[in-house]
C-alpha cells in the first residue's frame, strides 16, 4: 500500500511538476495480476486497481489501514472498466459487465476478483476501487451500466456536453460517505466540467479513462487564484483535496469515475469558480 499525505494549499506555489505529480498523481493502478492501492491521508480515502488476468486475485488486509481485513472498517465501490468479471464477496458471486458498479458494505471478510469465465486471453476485467472508512454496515448492491440516475448536464456549444451516472449517492446505492459514479463525455465535447469547482467538505478523485492512447487530459488543481494543471493518460487518477478545484479539458472526448468521501453525501454541494476568477 502506497501512502500520500495530506497536503494543504500553501505548497502548491513552491511545488514543481515532478512534486505535483508525486503527489496528486496515481498512475499505475492496472496491472495485470495484482491488486494495487494507494491510501490518501485527505479523508482516508483508497485508491485501488485489481487486474485479474486470467487468475483470481484476493483483496487483503493491510497493515497501513490495522485490519484484519480489508473491510472491517470500511465499504468500497468498485466499477470494472475492463471486459466483464466477477467479484466475490463473503461467497456471493457478482458478475459486472464493462461500466458496472458494485458496492461492498463494512464487515465482508473476502473479497475475489476474476475475469468471467468466457474471457478472451488477452482482455479481462480491469476492476476500480474507491474506498472510505465506514461507521456502519450498508447491504452489498449491484448497478448495471446505464442504470444510476442518469442526468445530462452542459452543452455541446461549451464543449462540455455529458452524460453523468450516479451509482452511489443518497438517492441511490446507500453508503456511509461514498458518493460514486461515471461521466461521459459526448463525441466533440472535451470539458469534464465548467466552471471547476471546490467543496471544502469532500475529498474527489477522478480516474480518466477512455482515453485514446495519444490523448491526454489536462486536469486542473490548485485554488482559484493559484492554479496549476497535470498531464493524465488513460486509466490514471487524480486525487484532489478539499480545497482544491478540479476540471479537466481532453484532447479527445473520453470518460471519468467520480468518487467522492468527507462531511455529506450531498451531489450538489459545490462551490463554483467562475473562469473569470481563476488564475
Amino acid at each position: 500500500m502506497e501512502q500520500r499525505y495530506a497536503t494543504n494549499p500553501t505548497q502548491i506555489p513552491g511545488m514543481t511538476t515532478g512534486d505535483l505529480r508525486a503527489q496528486y498523481l496515481v498512475p499505475d493502478l492496472f496491472v495485470p495480476g495484482e491488486v494495487r492501492v494507494t491510501l490518501t491521508h485527505h479523508d482516508r480515502i483508497v485508491l485501488g486497481g485489481a487486474v485479474p488476468a486470467g487468475a483470481d486475485l484476493v483483496l487483503p488486509g493491510y497493515p497501513e489501514i490495522r485490519s484484519e481485513y480489508f473491510l472491517e472498517h470500511r465499504e468500497v465501490g468498485i466499477i470494472n472498466v475492463g471486459a466483464a468479471g466477477t467479484v466475490t464477496a463473503d461467497g456471493h458471486v457478482y458478475e459486472l459487465a464493462t461500466g458496472a458498479c458494485l458496492y461492498l458494505g463494512r464487515g465482508i471478510r473476502d473479497v475475489v476478483f476474476a475475469d468471467a469465465p468466457e474471457a478472451a486471453a488477452d482482455a479481462g476485467a480491469q476492476f476500480y476501487l474507491f474506498s472510505a472508512p465506514a461507521h456502519t454496515s450498508y447491504p452489498a448492491a449491484l448497478v448495471a451500466p446505464g442504470e444510476g440516475t442518469v442526468r445530462e448536464l452542459g452543452d455541446q456549444v461549451t464543449s462540455n456536453r455529458r452524460t453523468l451516472n450516479q451509482y452511489i449517492h443518497e438517492n441511490g446505492v446507500k453508503s456511509c460517505q461514498i458518493v460514486m459514479g461515471v461521466t461521459q463525455l459526448h463525441p466533440g465535447s472535451m470539458w469534464n466540467t465548467m466552471p471547476a469547482h471546490t467543496h471544502d467538505r469532500r475529498t474527489e478523485c477522478y480516474l480518466y479513462f477512455d482515453v485514446p492512447a495519444d490523448a491526454r487530459v489536462i486536469h486542473l488543481l490548485g485554488e482559484r487564484d493559484e492554479t496549476r494543471h497535470l498531464v493524465v493518460a488513460d486509466r490514471q487518477a487524480i486525487i484532489s483535496p478539499s480545497w482544491s478545484l478540479h476540471s479537466g479539458v481532453g484532447t479527445a472526448a473520453y470518460s471519468f469515475i467520480w468518487a467522492m468521501a468527507g462531511e455529506n453525501q450531498a451531489f450538489d454541494d459545490m462551490d463554483a469558480a467562475p473562469v473569470t476568477d481563476l488564475k
